[in-house]
């Protein structure tokens, strides 16, 4: 059998640290074609010198002569600078990339290797919340091009194999509640960046553990759902789950529930965006049903997240809404965490944003590019 050849684009951050780890677990099954970074030259080193890839690419060029005197071996062709990622994604050997990177930077890539053919494990929300309309007819129904990473999708992907769409009530997507899911909105004011990086079941980096906590995450979660299962907003739920067991259900319409459960463990949905349809074995805790476990459900507390509640607005309104929901939301986080905002702030940037831009024009990657460039420039002088 052939090994299944990766591009692993953002390979030095949880995601793709962790797609490394399930390629040491099947060697016979995967192989590092490419891996890029956009700063971290010091762990891109350590994975080139462990997998000698074909390419590895850093974004960033004032890192690259420390990352040349890093690796130990010639194996690698070094590359550097964003315009080369596109080659890399289109490249003949690639059967599947892993799009990790953070942000509206994974867009154009999942497009480009959507339009190359390649199968694409995807754990950039912002690719299909700001891009989906035009991702949309490379998917077609078809689970088998772009697979989501997302524990949540992964989850629901996972509950609908075998079963037809047109069985479908409901998509009921879970969510932890975050490190505020019990806080009020007075000690929401005084809330600090690392209270809000104290997530409570999973790992995952500053940004994305941000979104967590003012469940924006969660909002865009149901974007990316009602594209990739072309589902209407109205039979998409979120509800709070916090022991973070079931990842997400899916309702049918004879009322029968199909949930998938398993310990907070980003390595499985990695692994089975790379195997499916298949299974591969995979070393990890398991639930221990010799012992009382507890699951529990609650509705989300809109005005506790208030984040949740613009994504949904967004989704409703369509067009540009979901790009400057995302661009302002990233601002708005990233000055959060340098501590520029308050993170009650956060929202009310995002919520400002949405009013305030306005576009027309016909859709396309280089018009949500400038409407991207517009929100982000607002979202940092409000």
């Amino acid at each position: 059998m052939n090994k299944q050849s990766l591009l692993i684009l953002g390979s030095t951050g949880s995601i793709g640290t962790q797609t490394l780890d399930i390629v040491r677990e099947h060697p016979d099954k995967l192989e590092v074609f490419a891996i890029t970074a956009h700063t971290n030259w010091e762990t891109l080193a350590k994975q080139i010198n462990e997998f000698h890839p074909t390419y590895a690419l850093l974004v960033d060029e004032t890192h690259f002569s420390r990352l040349r005197d890093a690796v130990t071996h010639t194996d690698t062709g070094l590359l550097c600078g964003k315009e080369k990622m596109n080659d890399l994604v289109t490249a003949e050997e690639v059967d599947t990339v892993i799009n990790s990177l953070v942000g509206f930077s994974g867009f154009r890539p999942s497009i480009a290797a959507l339009s190359a053919g390649k199968k694409v494990a995807l754990a950039n929300k912002e690719s299909l919340v700001v891009g989906g309309e035009l991702l949309a007819p490379y998917l077609n129904g078809n689970y088998d091009r772009l697979i989501p990473i997302d524990s949540e999708h992964s989850a629901i992907l996972q509950c609908l194999v075998g079963e037809e769409l047109r069985n479908i009530e409901k998509l009921i997507i879970t969510a932890s509640g975050g490190p505020f899911r019990t806080w009020s909105r007075k000690q929401l004011r005084q809330a600090t960046v690392r209270d809000a990086l104290k997530h409570p079941n999973w790992d995952m980096g500053a940004k994305i553990t941000i979104d967590s906590a003012t469940m924006m995450n969660k909002g865009l979660e149901v974007i990316e759902a009602h594209w990739l299962f072309g589902l209407p907003l109205e039979r998409i739920e979120a509800v709070v789950h916090p022991q973070s067991i079931v990842h997400s259900m899916v309702l049918f319409h004879d009322g029968s529930i199909k949930a998938q459960m398993g310990l907070p463990d980003m390595r499985l949905p990695i692994q089975y965006a790379l195997s499916f349809p298949d299974r591969w074995p995979l070393p990890s805790r398991q639930i221990d049903w010799s012992k009382a476990q507890e699951l529990t459900f609650e509705p989300v507390d809109l005005e506790r997240f208030p984040c949740f509640d613009l994504a949904l607005q967004a989704i409703d309104a369509g067009g540009y809404a979901p790009a400057v929901l995302n661009a302002s939301n990233e601002v708005a986080v990233e000055r959060f965490l340098k501590e520029e905002i308050s993170y009650i702030q956060v929202s009310e940037i995002v919520a400002k944003s949405l009013s305030h831009i306005r576009n027309t024009d016909t859709l396309s990657v280089e018009s949500l590019e400038a409407v991207d460039r517009e929100a982000r420039a607002y979202a940092r002088i409000i």
